[in-house]
């Protein structure tokens, strides 16, 4: 079963068990009443390195659905980083709270001596809900901090390269498709012009491509109207998908992809940002029966964990007291980031190979590296 269509909000909670799936190596709960902080962090595997990925800052329901959630995105995040081809595991942490209100300096702190806690077996960075600075508050408490301000010698803004990675992703889809990488012409459909998605849209544009997007919050539309007086805006997500597109890159929140999208989607390829876009396993073979191609979401959308890995490079080196600790590296990360377009052109030749779809492609070869390069040193102790 392909892990990213597990995703969140499934419509029958069962409560959850941790060790249900016999893969996660560790669940922390985190709670400081003083602050408020209530938070899970989930480590999937550690068996290329400690584990990284993002803090998620959201208004959960129950505890149930915020360790649904963690288990699904720590997952995420070791196919992501393996299949990246970075020395790191996989781990995500979520804090329950509304972010707008519920964020304190005290809160981030108190998250952070928590994340400190486990000497470096969890790199965390920022996610939904939290930013680059939110991280430098959890600096002050925490060694294993990455996403940080450029202030403080971090990267800043992860959105920038995952932006250029997924035009990277759709680029490599539209050779394996049409025989030729560009994009010029052809009419792209972005739901969620937000922080990736903009960047996006002038990628495309550059190209020569046509861009129609949506977007829920009317201040991303209007920014990107006052940027890009060309581009196309329509009322929803359903406009969107159903109308003439040739890609379709979902750049908002998980579960993109379900029945009904997939039944009235006209693209010939979907390639975007988000994370968790099948909504249910069976979509990616829905996909297939219809002849679009879907480049599967954590092999396109790895230029932001690729930015941040880049960051702690320098930061691990000048831990350890070596002299390559020049630090975060734009250059060299966009770079890195550029890779994603064979990886993406691997899994969709690998997919072709084997007869499976893109997305149980990119698993095995995730899972291939998990296995042949996963160290023989058992849990990363940091």
């Amino acid at each position: 079963m392909s892990h990213h269509s597990h995703s969140a909000g499934s419509s029958t909670p069962q409560p959850v068990d941790v060790f249900a799936d016999g893969e996660h190596e560790q669940v922390v709960f985190c709670h400081d009443p003083a602050s408020g902080l209530r938070a899970v962090i989930a480590l999937h595997s550690t068996a290329l390195g400690p584990g990284l990925g993002g803090t998620r800052f959201h208004p959960y329901t129950s505890t149930d659905d915020a360790v649904r959630d963690v288990l699904a995105l720590s997952r995420g995040m070791s196919y992501k980083n393996a299949l990246a081809g970075l020395d790191l595991g996989g781990g995500k942490a979520v804090i329950i709270g509304d972010p707008r209100t519920d964020k304190t300096e005290a809160l981030l702190r108190a998250y952070g001596r928590f994340v400190q806690s486990l000497h470096g077996r969890y790199l965390t960075a920022c996610d939904v809900g939290t930013t680059s600075e939110d991280m430098d508050h959890v600096a002050r408490e925490c060694d294993f901090v990455t996403g940080r301000t450029v202030a403080h010698g971090g990267a800043g803004d992860s959105s920038v390269l995952t932006a250029y990675g997924v035009f990277q992703g759709m680029r490599a889809s539209a050779e394996h498709l049409w025989g030729s990488p560009s994009l010029a012409g052809r009419t792209v459909g972005i739901a969620g012009v937000g922080k990736v998605g903009r960047h996006l849209v002038a990628h495309l544009l550059d190209e020569g491509a046509d861009v129609v997007v949506t977007d829920v919050w009317q201040p991303a539309v209007d920014r990107i109207r006052e940027e890009h007086p060309t581009v196309r805006v329509v009322g929803s997500t359903e406009e969107l998908v159903a109308g003439a597109l040739d890609v379709y890159a979902p750049c908002a929140l998980g579960g993109a992809l379900d029945d009904e999208v997939v039944g009235v989607l006209q693209a010939r390829i979907v390639c975007g940002a988000a994370n968790n876009q099948l909504a249910h396993p069976g979509v990616e073979k829905v996909l297939q029966e219809r002849g679009i191609l879907y480049a599967p979401d954590y092999c396109v959308n790895s230029g932001g964990v690729i930015q941040v890995a880049d960051e702690l490079e320098g930061l691990v080196l000048s831990r350890r007291g070596t002299s390559r600790a020049e630090g975060f590296s734009f250059e060299r990360a966009k770079q890195r980031a550029s890779g994603i377009f064979d990886t993406t052109r691997s899994v969709l030749e690998l997919a072709d190979r084997d007869g499976v779809p893109p997305a149980v492609a990119a698993d095995r070869l995730a899972e291939r590296r998990m296995r042949d390069v996963g160290r023989l040193r058992g849990l990363w102790l940091g």
